[in-house]
C-alpha cells in the first residue's frame, strides 16, 4: 500500500501503481466471479470486469424480467453466462451479492446452500453482515467474506469505466478462510476499475455510506435545493431563474470546481460578494444541520434505519409505492423546470459529455 497524506492524516491507499491490472489478473486467474443481481451495481461491475479480463457469470432471477432482459441485452447469454441465482452460485468461486440490501436476507439461504468451501462472499455493502441480527446473514466459517465499495452509482462506475478515469472505492475484509482475502478483495477492486482503492470496515463502511446517503449526497441535497427553491419562488422569481441559481449552477458549473481543486478553490475562482457571502453564511448552515445529522448517525449506528430499509423495501408493493413518491418528485415545478433546462443545453455538449470506448486497463469495451 501507498501512504498518502490527507489534509495532515496519512492514510494507506492502494492505487494501480503497486497493484496492478496485470497483477489482478494474476490473483484471480482460476476464479469464476458470479455477480447476483443485474439492477444498480451488477451491470457496471459485471462489465468492467469482464472488459479488464476476468471469467464473469450472471445470477438473475428470471422473476425479475426487466432485469434479465437487460442482462441479455448487454451481451450475457441464457445458459452460458447468464444463469438463475442457484446455478450461478454453484458454477462460482466468488460470489458477488449485489441484489439490494432487503433482497439479500430472501436469497441468503439459496446462497448458502450452494457456496463451496474456500469461496469469496463478495459484497459492496456492509449492510447484511453488520446489521445481521436482522438480516440473519452469517456466512460460515470455511468462506472468505470481502468487500469492495464503489464511491459512487453503478452507472458511474461504468461511465467513468469507459472514459478511461475511475470511481474510488472502499475495502475491507470481514472473514479471512483461506490466506487469500486481501488479495481477492485488492484484485477485484482493481478489476471494477476503481481509481484508488481504501481501507475500511464493513461497520465504518456501511455507517458512512448511509449517512452519507441520507445526508449531504442525496436526501439534505434534495431537501436544500427544494428549500431555497420554494423560497425563491414564493418571492416572485421565476421557475428558470429558481432552478438556475437553485441547481443548474451547481451541477454545470460550481460543482466541477470544487472536484477539480477543492471547496476553497471554488470559492478563490468567484466572485468577491459571493465569497463574501458564502463564508458568512456557512457556519450558519453548519450549525442548523449539526442536530439532524447526530440525531441520523445515532439512527444509523443503532439499526433504526436499516430496519426501515428491511421494512420499508421488503413489502411486495415497494416498487408501486416507490414509483408514486419519485414519480411526484419528478413533476414537482423545481424538476419539471430542471427537464425543460436539459432540454435547452447546447446538443453539442450532450454528445461531447457520451464518453469515449476505452476502459480503464486499456481494453475496449464490448
Amino acid at each position: 500500500m501507498a501512504i498518502m497524506d490527507f489534509g495532515g492524516t496519512k492514510e494507506e491507499v492502494v492505487t494501480r501503481s503497486e497493484f496492478s491490472l496485470e497483477k489482478a489478473r494474476k490473483v484471480l486467474k482460476d476464479e469464476t466471479i458470479a455477480i447476483l443481481g443485474y439492477g444498480v451495481q451488477g451491470p457496471g461491475q459485471s462489465l468492467n470486469l469482464k472488459d479488464n479480463g476476468f471469467k464473469v457469470i450472471i445470477g438473475q432471477s428470471k422473476q425479475f424480467q426487466e432485469d434479465w432482459d437487460r442482462a441479455v441485452k448487454d451481451g450475457w447469454k441464457p445458459g452460458v453466462t447468464l444463469f438463475e441465482i442457484e446455478e450461478a452460485v454453484q458454477k462460482a468461486t466468488i460470489i458477488e451479492v449485489l441484489v439490494s440490501d432487503a433482497a439479500q436476507r430472501v436469497v441468503w439461504p439459496l446462497i448458502k446452500k450452494n457456496m463451496k468451501p474456500g469461496s469469496a462472499l463478495y459484497f459492496s455493502h456492509g449492510f447484511s453482515i453488520v446489521y445481521k441480527t436482522q438480516t440473519k446473514v452469517i456466512p460460515p466459517k470455511n468462506v472468505d467474506v470481502i468487500m469492495v465499495a464503489p464511491k459512487g452509482s453503478g452507472t458511474s462506475l461504468r461511465r467513468n469505466f469507459l472514459s478511461g478515469e475511475g470511481i474510488n472505492a472502499s475495502f475491507a475484509v470481514f472473514q479471512d478462510a483461506t490466506g487469500r482475502a486481501m488479495d481477492r478483495a485488492i484484485a477485484l477492486g482493481i478489476g471494477i476499475g476503481a481509481g484508488y482503492l481504501f481501507p475500511t470496515t464493513f461497520e465504518k463502511e456501511v455507517y458512512s455510506d448511509l449517512v452519507g446517503e441520507r445526508g449531504v449526497l442525496m436526501g439534505a441535497l434534495a431537501g436544500i435545493m427544494e428549500a431555497q427553491y420554494d423560497t425563491l419562488r414564493k418571492h416572485g422569481h421565476s421557475p428558470s431563474e429558481a432552478f438556475n441559481e437553485t441547481v443548474e449552477e451547481l451541477t454545470e458549473s460550481l460543482i466541477r470546481l470544487v472536484a477539480e481543486n477543492g471547496m476553497d478553490w471554488m470559492y478563490s475562482n468567484c466572485s468577491a460578494t459571493a465569497q463574501r457571502g458564502a463564508l458568512d453564511w456557512k457556519p450558519k448552515f453548519k450549525k442548523a444541520v449539526m442536530p439532524v445529522f447526530k440525531d441520523l448517525y445515532e439512527r444509523v449506528a443503532t439499526g433504526a434505519e436499516t430496519k426501515r430499509v428491511i421494512s420499508a423495501c421488503g413489502k411486495v408493493n415497494y416498487k408501486t409505492q416507490l414509483g408514486k413518491e419519485l414519480k411526484k418528485m419528478g413533476d414537482s415545478e423545481m424538476w419539471q423546470a430542471g427537464k425543460t433546462t436539459r432540454n435547452l443545453r447546447p446538443k453539442e455538449k450532450q454528445k461531447a459529455n457520451a464518453g469515449s470506448a476505452t476502459g480503464i486497463g486499456g481494453r475496449k469495451s464490448n
